[in-house]
């Protein structure tokens, strides 16, 4: 990835929460850096107006499915997909085939992404091997590696004793524990929320307490262990309200929530569209409401996608057999912003903390920012421009959405990672550089 390109954004807005920025300013970009404009007066201009430039967006939760499925989704498809939706770096999940639960398989990613990728990929291993939930991984190897995280997402540990120990270990090399908070015997072979929706329809429910219960055996332990744990697409109002209590008795817990648990409910599922499985299930609206309000008050303080891609053949089956999971990469901007800024629940600049600040701070990154000398990652899009959802025009190779043909405001123009443009909309000398 070329990292010498001189230039400068002109005549857009920027925003950086880090700093507090929120004007008209220019960003000059040298040598795959943020620098001050003045020092590259020569540099080719390149105009934003009636655009916002904002650090690179990160995603704290992506499914690349290579090694394994790669019917489905490539490190190359993902991180092009990423791109797409204004994501500067994302952070591979390891439920991969094989697991990465290891030094060989984590290289093949590393090395597959730094070949093939064009937004940064920052690595993840398994808490336990083979995400069997039996046996711990080798914490402090992964440690070395470079791995950011530790997390079964998709599965939960049910082994509380095993859930200690492996927090105690994470705590000791300053590894954040990601987790998928669910009790398995309360989920058993639920396929949607348990409510009202679900008695109407005739398909078996999964009780909000089966995350709740897990969320407390989490923040118990944390508290217990002094360890930074993190609550992966949280879905539940009793989740969040233990989450904003535990954070005020100072316990270490982070929070995510998912574009879809922000914007639909329970009651889409009427359709029986399998796009619409997920897990955690959607909610019902008063759970919905719950999350909208946890963001708003800094209890979550990131917004993830859970890029989940599975194949058309896969998601065309009766919906109890459908796999759980939808895309999200490509989706993500726009879906918030209609749900949150347009309806006035976030700011613009909360909105943009949620994606970059939020993301960088969980895992401890020097990213998420403008300021000179920092990482040309940028994220520019326009807060105005309205599109529909087309998923036959998805940089992903897979489309379970649920948003197809759906109208939102707010679109990805641009997205530069190391001052190298790898994503451009209608913004023609941003292509050219």
């Amino acid at each position: 990835m070329a990292e010498n390109n001189k230039y400068v954004l002109a005549n857009g807005r920027v925003i950086d929460p880090i700093s507090g920025t929120d004007s008209e300013k220019e960003i000059g970009v040298s040598d795959g850096r943020i620098v001050d404009p003045s020092t590259i007066p020569d540099a080719e201009r390149v105009d934003i107006s009636g655009c916002v430039a904002a650090p690179g967006f990160i995603d704290l939760h992506t499914h690349l499915r290579q090694p394994g499925n790669t019917d489905a989704e490539t490190i190359t498809t993902a991180t092009t997909a990423a791109a797409a939706g204004g994501f500067t770096s994302i952070v591979a999940m390891p439920n991969t085939s094989p697991v990465a639960d290891n030094a060989g398989t984590l290289e093949y990613i590393r090395k597959h992404a730094n070949e093939e990728g064009v937004v940064n990929v920052f690595l993840c291993a398994s808490l336990t091997k083979d995400l069997k939930g039996e046996e711990m991984t080798s914490i402090g190897s992964l440690k070395q590696f470079g791995v950011v995280a530790l997390t079964d997402d998709g599965r939960c540990v049910q082994n509380h004793e095993l859930m200690r120990h492996i927090m105690e270990y994470a705590s000791s090399f300053d590894l954040p524990v990601f987790d998928h908070c669910e009790d398995d015997v309360l989920a058993g072979d639920g396929v949607m929320h348990e409510g009202h929706w679900s008695t109407l329809l005739g398909l078996r429910g999964i009780p909000a307490a089966s995350e709740e219960l897990m969320v407390a055996r989490d923040l118990i332990l944390a508290e217990m262990t002094d360890t930074r744990v993190h609550i992966q697409h949280i879905s539940s109002a009793g989740s969040v309200r233990q989450v904003r209590e535990a954070r005020k008795r100072g316990v270490k817990v982070t929070a995510e929530a998912t574009p879809h648990h922000i914007s639909l409910t329970d009651e889409n599922l009427k359709s029986f569209d399998s796009n619409f499985k997920m897990k955690p299930p959607l909610m019902s609206e008063e759970h919905r409401q719950t999350i909208i309000e946890g963001l708003a008050d800094g209890t979550i303080e990131a917004i993830a996608t859970d890029h989940a891609p599975h194949t058309k053949t896969s998601k065309l089956v009766e919906f109890d057999y459908a796999p759980f999971g939808i895309v999200g990469l490509e989706t993500a901007f726009p879906v918030c912003f209609t749900e949150l800024v347009e309806s006035k629940r976030l700011t613009l600049p909360e909105l943009v903390a949620k994606f970059t600040t939020g993301p960088a701070g969980i895992l401890g990154v020097e990213a998420g920012t403008l300021t000179e000398g920092a990482m040309a990652d940028i994220t520019i899009f326009s807060p105005e421009a309205k599109h529909v959802v087309d998923s036959s025009k998805f940089h992903s190779k897979s489309t379970n959405t649920p948003f197809d043909g759906r109208e939102f405001r707010g679109k990805i123009m641009g997205t530069i990672v190391k001052g190298n443009p790898v994503f451009s909309e209608n913004l023609s000398v941003l292509a050219t550089l």
